[in-house]
């Protein structure tokens, strides 16, 4: 390899390897937002479930997951010296680096998981199914996708003209599908809604956990969506990088500039809670296509991330659908959002191949994981009890209070 070609591949490999690390980064980010966001009786429980679902995810891709998406498994084959063993070595940076970086995608996606399911599930029974998700549900629909693999040998999302440039529908649509089938199947918290309809609220225990974690969540989304770019050697490569970065703070920030005042506009009051989940709206509603809007057209993708996920979060609490921390309305319904904006600025894209690779991701998620859930239940309890659910997850399940000083 002459010199020049071994300091692109030094250069490509080594950013890979910091993007990997930033999306590392946004495991964190959802700890604490998720913490801040629960009551603080179940904190110490959700940030066991981050912690080692993101071990988990690491551990399932690596033995099974990542030949099941791209083929040249690790485990069975080994690991070289110098990259996977048994994967086609990419032209432009090492293969470890490759598998790295899509390890921590698997994990981002099973976080989402955690969040929806919040403050009723049995600890041990999200662990079996972060099991089953991280190595067989994702890493399947990944091969559909940016593993360019057939679904059930019948046809190519590629071809269909299905593009989703950092995953708003293969990681984060993902995630929010198996997190409904998942609350679907476990049922609302004891006391949320009124035999009469209503709603009642569950303020999370601590907005600066929260907002910090958004925060992560924020910075921790350039190398997930900058990443995706997978060079950076080049001239080409920069520039590209540099738009990618520029459209995902862009959109980040319509989202939350709008979900703040859409919130005013219907609740009288600026709610953080939604200015938060606004910036995480946008930044879901670009990750399908940040490398080819301008910046003005990524900011209103994002704005209009940032107005759905408000109407999503009331809209689903009308339904009686649970969700603790809003990742279905961000990560699913925005994520769709993010999907069906593509063919707008990017003319690789259909309108038709975005429907039918949507509905394909989120029809084998939402199925697969719904047939889990309920299989693990046969096994074990899936939902703590009543009496575990008014003593808090933390006592209940872990023996240890995140809060001891202050009752919950």
């Amino acid at each position: 390899m002459e010199a020049t070609a071994e300091l692109s591949y030094a250069l490509n490999t080594f950013y890979f390897l910091v993007c990997g690390a930033l999306v590392m980064w946004m495991a964190a980010g959802f700890a604490m937002l998720e913490a801040g966001l629960v009551r603080s009786k179940n904190t110490t429980e959700i940030l066991t479930k981050n912690i080692v679902l993101f071990a988990i995810a690491c551990t399932m891709y690596m033995v099974v997951g990542y030949d099941i998406m791209y083929g040249g498994g690790i485990l069975l084959d080994g690991l070289a010296a110098d990259g996977v063993a048994g994967a086609e070595e990419p032209a432009g940076y090492a293969p470890s680096a490759d598998f790295y970086f899509q390890v921590v995608f698997v994990a981002t996606a099973m976080s989402i998981v955690s969040g929806a399911v919040a403050e009723r599930m049995k600890l041990f029974a999200f662990l079996i199914f972060a099991v089953v998700m991280t190595a067989f549900i994702y890493p399947t629909e990944g091969g559909w996708t940016w593993g360019s693999k057939d679904v059930f040998g019948l046809y190519n999302l590629g071809d269909l003209g299905f593009v989703d440039f950092a995953g708003s529908g293969i990681v984060h649509m993902a995630g929010a599908a198996a997190g409904l089938a998942g609350v679907l199947a476990i049922g609302a918290r004891k006391g949320k809604y009124g035999s009469d309809g209503s709603v009642n609220a569950m303020p999370g225990a601590n907005m600066p956990l929260a907002t910090l974690g958004t925060f992560i969540l924020w910075m921790g989304w350039f190398g997930f969506n900058g990443g995706s770019v997978l060079a950076t050697a080049t001239v080409s490569d920069a520039n590209a990088v540099a738009v990618v970065f520029l459209n995902t703070n862009a959109a980040a920030s319509g989202g939350c500039i709008v979900a703040l005042l859409v919130a005013k506009a219907m609740f009288g009051k600026a709610d953080l809670t939604m200015a938060l989940n606004g910036c995480l709206a946008g930044l879901v509603a670009i990750t399908a296509g940040p490398d080819t809007p301008s910046p003005l057209m990524a900011t209103i993708i994002g704005g209009l991330g940032g107005a759905l996920v408000v109407g999503s979060i009331v809209t689903l609490d009308k339904l009686k659908i649970d969700d603790p921390v809003g990742a279905i309305s961000v990560h699913g319904t925005v994520g769709l959002l993010g999907l069906l904006a593509v063919p707008f600025t990017n003319s690789d894209a259909s309108i038709s191949g975005q429907l039918i690779g949507g509905a394909t991701i989120f029809g084998w998620v939402f199925v697969t994981s719904f047939v889990t859930f309920k299989l693990i239940g046969f096994v074990m309890p899936v939902r703590v009890s009543d009496e575990e659910e008014e003593m808090g997850s933390d006592i209940a399940e872990c023996g240890l209070e995140a809060y001891p000083e202050f009752k919950a």
